[in-house]
């Protein structure tokens, strides 16, 4: 039997429908551009989400577990062998998602005969300034965009369009100032709104809901209560160190999780 072209656009069809039910229920992730440097924040269950890939360099990511650590090396081997090659200051975030990872997703998701990758990830590349900071946003089907301050991930393009919105009425000047608005996107990714508000969205499509801020609450209140945990990792902009890559510990983060201080 002949495949044809409909056959073909039948199959990425099916392999979005997959990946994205897959994707639909993980934790958002959110990246922001501070003084500090670069700030990326999760809600996580037991494998950590967020990664160093090179210096200046790191991704979170939310998807299947065993997809995330294949591009997780693919992303760390590449930036190594660029810096061997060229320069590490030759190393840049566009070049590890543009030239290695996408082209790779590509493939996998336009092969009839290969299962897509079930993985959604942002990527950011610390600079001197904020001005210079770049974000990438990587899609399973392998597309990928430029995000200028901050970006988001999250199980549904709904879900990512709540958590651009909170950026928007944020602010994130200072690292404790990223958290808080960090932790406020990740929570209207994760909420799910009651069904007169998605059927107000449908008449009036330019109205986004957002979560309150007790609503927000409570979901980080369910989530640690059900044993997960706030990720938060820091790509600093001037250190005094070899690297740059730092997690924030409990202690930093425990501040900004109201009635959920130790």
């Amino acid at each position: 039997m002949a495949y044809t072209a409909y056959d073909w656009q039948q199959t990425l069809l099916e392999k979005a429908d997959y990946a994205e039910g897959r994707l639909r229920h993980g934790s958002p992730v959110a990246a922001l551009s501070c003084d500090e440097g670069m700030l990326l924040l999760t809600v996580r269950k037991s494998q950590p989400k967020l990664y160093e890939i090179y210096d200046r360099l790191a991704m979170g990511a939310l998807g299947n577990p065993s997809d995330l650590e294949t591009v997780r090396q693919f992303a760390v081997d590449f930036s190594h062998a660029e810096g061997y090659q060229r320069s590490a200051e030759d190393v840049s975030i566009q070049r590890v998602v543009g030239f290695a990872i996408s082209p790779a997703f590509k493939r996998a998701f336009s092969d009839p005969r290969l299962m897509p990758m079930v993985l959604k990830a942002v990527f950011a590349q610390v600079g001197e300034t904020p001005e210079e900071d770049a974000l990438f946003v990587l899609s399973y089907d392998g597309e990928f965009h430029r995000r200028q301050g901050a970006a988001c991930i999250a199980g549904s393009a709904r879900a990512e369009s709540r958590m651009t919105e909170v950026f928007k009425q944020g602010k994130s000047k200072q690292l404790k100032d990223a958290i808080s608005l960090a932790l406020s996107a990740w929570a209207a990714g994760q909420w799910n709104p009651p069904d007169h508000k998605e059927a107000k969205d449908k008449d009036q499509r330019e109205t986004l809901q957002l979560p309150s801020a007790s609503e927000g609450e409570a979901l980080l209140q369910q989530a640690l209560g059900q044993g997960d945990c706030v990720e938060a990792a820091l790509l600093a902009r001037r250190v005094a160190r070899d690297r740059r890559f730092r997690a924030l510990s409990p202690q930093e983060i425990s501040p900004f999780l109201p009635n959920l201080k130790p």
